[in-house]
């Protein structure tokens, strides 16, 4: 386990997070295709804001259960709340995930060229 310090691109959002940061996600959904964030997921206990989410932009759609948060200064995404299952989902037995989803491109010190890459297929969730 590693602490990383991570930071929107005008330093105006700023966190800490401790994680094995062994791979990232690259989903292909309209939002993340666009966006190119790759994501990490941890529990919620292991991200420290240094910045109150109130300071931060919050985006949400489709379902509304994810919450995008955003620098308002320079709009980058740092981290966010992923969205739950959806019916296709639930019915293939997975269960919602509670915690955050941290966007690996905002850690600072990280070579995400060694880290490997898992593609989640967004696109065809209804």
């Amino acid at each position: 386990m590693k602490t990383y310090q991570g930071s929107c691109h005008c330093g105006a959002c700023r966190f800490e997070v401790d994680m094995d940061l062994d791979h990232v996600r690259s989903c292909n959904c309209s939002v993340c295709r666009r966006r190119g964030a790759l994501i990490h997921r941890v529990p919620k206990s292991a991200l420290r804001l240094h910045t109150p989410l109130e300071n931060l932009t919050v985006y949400q759609w489709h379902s509304r259960t994810a919450k995008d948060y955003f620098c308002p200064r320079c709009g980058i995404m740092p981290f966010r709340i992923p969205s739950a299952p959806t019916a296709q989902e639930k019915a293939e037995g997975k269960h919602p995930f509670v915690g955050w989803a941290i966007n690996a491109r905002c850690l600072e010190g990280v070579d995400l060229a060694d880290v490997p890459v898992k593609l989640v297929n967004g696109a065809d969730l209804s």
